[in-house]
């Protein structure tokens, strides 16, 4: 299955794309989200296919997760499955993959020693706070600075934005969000404001895999395309 891949002090952190899965358009083809309105059968081979391809598993048994609801909440994982309702999952324990799913939110890995985090960061996210959550957990598990790494997701040139929402947004994080579309109308940088999120929550060592998921073709945006498939980030912390 087709990823961006990298190691952060041990930790693994890896973001699919929509290749090489089984499921049928408009999901085609490594679709991971159930949600979606896809065929669960060819869900589960997709997520099979990602478990065997990014971490070597020969099936999801070590998958941990959430159903993600656009909040703060936190998650503290001590072992594979369903963590509730939550936006961001932490753990200190081995080879336990943490997962959450996105198709223009953004997707952010958090490192620092012993602990490792995965975050889903839309508007309604950042306006709550869910990546300062985040990383003040991953801080206090992992007692040492935490490094973050910010995947694919939608950029201002495509995220056309309401005024009011966007005076949200801008209350909490700042003016660093406001931006433009490439047709001239009010858009949300949401991955700026992930940035000054990160910076605010005295986050200085980011890696920024800057791809726009509306704009390529090898990921799923919900913008782009209304009834659409999710990618997931996937990080383990390594024995």
């Amino acid at each position: 299955m087709g990823h961006i891949a990298l190691e952060i002090d041990g930790a693994r952190v890896a973001f699919t794309d929509r290749h090489d899965g089984v499921s049928l358009a408009p999901y085609d083809t490594a679709n991971l989200g159930f949600a979606t309105g896809d065929d669960p059968v060819a869900v589960a081979e997709n997520r099979r296919r990602a478990a065997q391809t990014v971490t070597g598993a020969p099936d999801v048994g070590d998958w941990a997760w959430v159903r993600q609801v656009h909040g703060a909440r936190v998650v503290d994982v001590d072992g594979p499955g369903a963590g509730g309702d939550a936006d961001a999952l932490v753990t200190t324990e081995q080879e336990i993959s943490l997962v959450v799913l996105v198709a223009d939110c953004a997707p952010i890995a958090l490192v620092a020693g012993d602990a490792v985090g995965a975050v889903h960061c839309g508007w309604r996210g950042l306006t709550a706070g869910v990546i300062d959550a985040a990383v003040q957990a991953v801080r206090e598990r992992g007692r040492a600075p935490v490094r973050a790494v910010v995947g694919p997701c939608i950029s201002a040139a495509r995220y056309e934005f309401g005024v009011d929402e966007l005076d949200q947004v801008t209350h909490r994080v700042g003016p660093v969000v406001r931006a433009r579309t490439d047709t001239g109308a009010p858009a949300l940088d949401l991955r700026a404001g992930v940035g000054a999120a990160l910076a605010a929550g005295g986050v200085v060592d980011r890696t920024d895999v800057d791809v726009c998921t509306y704009e390529s073709a090898d990921y799923f945006s919900h913008r782009r395309d209304g009834v659409t498939g999710r990618q997931a980030l996937i990080v383990t912390r390594g024995s």
